[in-house]
């Protein structure tokens, strides 16, 4: 018995010594893991070992060094299964910047106490099954920039205390169950916000007119799904044009205005408001109290003629036969060219899959075996190489290749770029990836394949490949008029005055569509990974091209150095004169996060990188700077540089490209892609836009 003390001492040291080492900022993170529920998204917390000083190795936890010691600035657990309740003790983490934990099954409150986290300025809790009032606590965070608590259960008025959180940016309340009023008193105090989505809830009322005092709000003003009343006000018009409404499926009624930013809304913004008339419903509005129509869509009175057929029966019929018309044209040119795909491709069916033009070593055509695509999965390869044509109607043969003239365009990391035209004049532009990964054939057709299905006009068309055991090739369209960085700057570094303002925005908004296409269309939802001007090719017309992406995941799988030996070797005298400042690679356009190596691309590094791109367009100036020299047109942080002009509300001549001053004009086409680029550039990925949204916006500045 005299023992018991001892034991208990040791057994309280052998089970807690481990507890005792860990730091604070550890041991508020314990209680979030002690209050998830044991059965639910477990794996998520297997390396939060108890044990550890502190945290920053942790599965979602990520730390920076604040007076010396590791202090945990952000929790990531979002789309993990976790359920569970927000833990109160999560707030004496006071440098914690961002909480990411949406896509969960959290429940309850959200806890008075977070806001003694006095250092959050990013709080995501969107689909999640919180509820109860808006938690009003939460504006009393001195920095918070972004609350998007969507997709809950929270219910109650949306208060006046809203008005505390003066530097709030984004604030997003969808889909929840708020009612009453959307209050008045609130907006004007609310200067920064740029992005404000109230939809799908039980508001009802008028919409304030003050909402016009958004002056920042450059994204969507989304109320649609409510209950609103009343006329559409007048002052929304001065909005600033980059801002997107959605009022659709309200009660509203009376006259859409025709004034100010109304005029770069589409009809979608007013959908399914029964009384709601006017541009751009293209629904004429009368005399009666809602501007009800009659059922052919005009303003006749009751006991009008009605002889003979009405207008919008003589635009059925005619839409009619066009549509007829073009049905017939699209089987005629289908027929065309299924002919000329037989014809011209070295084809052969049968029950097993189809041979697409394969030539050996030697560029004779292969008989038995080779390159084979199966009509239920196209991406299963067979075979061991040759020249592929990926483009049924882009035929060649290997000799003609070799035989080609040939001269270097580049070389940068990713291979050596050839231009080399073809037997039929036809310029292509040829790829060296190097001589490796033999074993690998199948992985790279597959890879290839993929990358060879994206089409779109604005994206350079991958037509064919060439295997073998000493020679890695990718065969692509040729651009003809050099890449973005030469518009800009000219080959010698020179600002160039070529480009105008409507030929700089056609470059931006082709560059987002075909980025839009790799992120949300095409195949594999493709990241590029690699947005910089000289990525951006241009025809004689100035139409971008994005070019190179997939590229890092081939030279990964050809594990070798593109730039040495092969069977292009013939053209290497031509990079004497090739400029070693083209050779260097620059992480300036690349996102903050993507600056860490052991970073996963993502669709947000992409639009970090565009938003960039859209800076040196608006400016002329390259964050690229030389290691030589030091111009003008160099700003190594062009981000940070263009936000402290606005911070500082510098003239817009100081920032803008020299030559485009002259084009007074377009000032306010210009100040929009500000706000789209800042938007893009935003230092955490969860604040910026998808690469849809920001080319739906890019598409409607100029319109």
């Amino acid at each position: 018995m005299t023992l018991s003390p001892l034991l208990s001492l040791l057994f309280y040291f052998y089970f807690f010594r481990s507890v005792l080492s860990l730091s604070s900022d550890g041991l508020a993170l314990l209680s979030l893991k002690s209050s998830v529920d044991q059965n639910s998204g477990t794996a998520a917390f297997t390396d939060w070992d108890d044990g550890d000083p502190t945290p920053c190795r942790w599965e979602g936890i990520s730390c920076a060094n604040i007076s010396n010691e590791p202090r945990v600035v952000g929790i990531a657990l979002a789309g993990k299964s976790l359920r569970g309740y927000i833990p109160s003790e999560l707030g004496s983490l006071r440098y914690l910047r961002r909480l990411n934990l949406h896509d969960n099954a959290f429940y309850g409150f959200i806890p008075v106490n977070l806001s003694n986290a006095t250092a959050l300025h990013s709080l995501f809790l969107h689909r999640n099954n919180l509820s109860g009032p808006f938690p009003s606590s939460l504006c009393t965070i001195p920095r918070l920039e972004n609350l998007d608590i969507s997709d809950n259960s929270f219910s109650g008025e949306i208060p006046l205390q809203l008005n505390n959180c003066k530097i709030l940016q984004r604030l997003i309340l969808a889909r929840n169950n708020f009612s009453g009023n959307i209050p008045t008193g609130v907006w004007p105090e609310l200067h920064n916000l740029v992005e404000l989505d109230l939809s799908e809830n039980d508001l009802e009322g008028s919409i304030p007119e003050e909402i016009s005092e958004l002056k920042s709000l450059a994204g969507t003003l989304n109320l649609s799904f409510n209950h609103l009343s009343g006329k559409v006000p007048k002052s929304l018009g001065k909005l600033p044009s980059t801002a997107s409404f959605d009022l659709s499926n309200n009660n509203l009624t009376g006259q859409i205005p025709e004034m100010g930013s109304f005029s770069n809304q589409g009809p979608t913004a007013f959908l399914n408001n029964p009384f709601l008339c006017g541009f751009p419903l293209r629904k004429a509005c009368s005399n009666s109290k809602h501007g009800s129509l009659n059922s052919t869509g005009s303003n006749r009175e009751p006991g009008s003629n009605n002889k003979g057929l009405s207008p919008g029966l003589i635009i059925i019929i005619s839409v009619g036969d066009a549509v007829g018309v073009a049905l017939v044209g699209l089987v005629i040119v289908y027929v065309y060219w299924k002919k000329k795909d037989y014809h011209n491709s070295n084809i052969y069916d049968n029950e097993k899959g189809k041979s697409i033009n394969v030539c050996d070593g030697n560029g004779l055509p292969c008989m038995n075996g080779g390159f084979s695509m199966s009509d239920d999965d196209d991406d299963e390869v067979e075979g061991n190489g040759g020249l592929v044509s990926i483009d049924k109607g882009f035929s060649f043969e290997l000799d003609e290749l070799l035989r080609a003239s040939a001269y270097v365009l580049g070389k940068s990391g990713l291979g050596i770029v050839y231009k080399v035209v073809l037997g039929n004049g036809m310029p292509v532009a040829v790829r060296r990836l190097g001589e490796g990964g033999e074993e690998r054939y199948k992985e790279f057709a597959a890879e290839v394949i993929a990358i060879g299905k994206v089409k779109h006009p604005n994206i350079v068309r991958l037509r064919a490949f060439y295997w073998a055991h000493d020679e890695k090739l990718l065969i692509t369209d040729f651009i003809n008029n050099g890449n973005m960085a030469n518009a800009l700057r000219g080959r010698n570094g020179q600002p160039s005055s070529n480009l105008s303002w409507s030929t700089r925005l056609r470059i931006a908004k082709g560059i987002a569509r075909g980025l839009a296409y790799l992120h949300e269309c095409s195949p594999r939802k493709f990241v590029h990974g690699d947005i910089k001007p000289t990525n951006i090719l241009l025809d004689n017309d100035f139409q971008p091209y994005v070019s190179d992406f997939g590229l890092s995941r081939l030279i990964s799988i050809t594990g070798n150095n593109p730039s040495t030996g092969g069977l292009m070797g013939g053209a290497l005298p031509y990079m004497k004169s090739y400029s070693s400042q083209k050779e260097r690679s620059s992480n300036n356009y690349k996102a903050p996060e993507a600056r860490v190596s052991c970073c996963k691309p993502t669709q947000k590094w992409d639009v970090y990188s565009f938003g960039v791109v859209l800076l040196e367009l608006l400016t002329g100036k390259s964050p690229e700077s030389s290691p030589t020299t030091s111009t003008s047109m160099e700003v190594p942080d062009l981000v940070r540089w263009v936000r402290k002009g606005f911070d500082q509300n510098s003239p817009l001549s100081e920032m803008v490209d020299a030559s485009l001053l002259q084009e007074v004009r377009v000032k306010k086409e210009v100040l929009a892609v500000f706000h789209v680029a800042l938007a893009c550039t935003e230092d955490d990925p969860e604040v910026r836009p998808r690469m849809k949204n920001v080319s739906e916006n890019v598409e409607k500045i100029g319109n």
